[in-house]
């Protein structure tokens, strides 16, 4: 359940990140509106993961999700380039993630 909380808690961390930037620097009423509560919510179901889940572990996947999903959103909605680069530094996120979350 711990791990599922985390996943819902990185894909609001991916929601608000977007929502910030549609916020044209919170001049946007209803993205602002959306980055706020979306920042809350993936707070609140991180530390409700953590409290069964290893901090070092249960971070950096927050954290990954974040990335991979932001960087994604960034090249498929955003108008971002897509580089060999990004598309590698994605990969090797996911592998970190499932790494770790195979050794808690």
């Amino acid at each position: 359940m711990a791990w599922l909380l985390l996943f819902f808690a990185g894909c609001l961390e991916v929601v608000w990140a977007v929502a910030m930037k549609m916020s044209d620097g919170f001049s946007r009423p209803l993205a602002s509106v959306i980055s706020v509560l979306a920042m809350i919510g993936s707070m609140g179901l991180l530390a409700l993961a953590l409290k069964s889940l290893p901090l070092g572990s249960a971070y950096t996947v927050w954290v990954g999700i974040g990335i991979i999903g932001a960087s994604l959103a960034g090249m498929l909605w955003l108008g971002e380039s897509v580089t060999f680069a990004k598309l590698a530094g994605i990969v090797l996120m996911i592998c970190a993630i499932m790494l770790l979350k195979n050794t808690t």
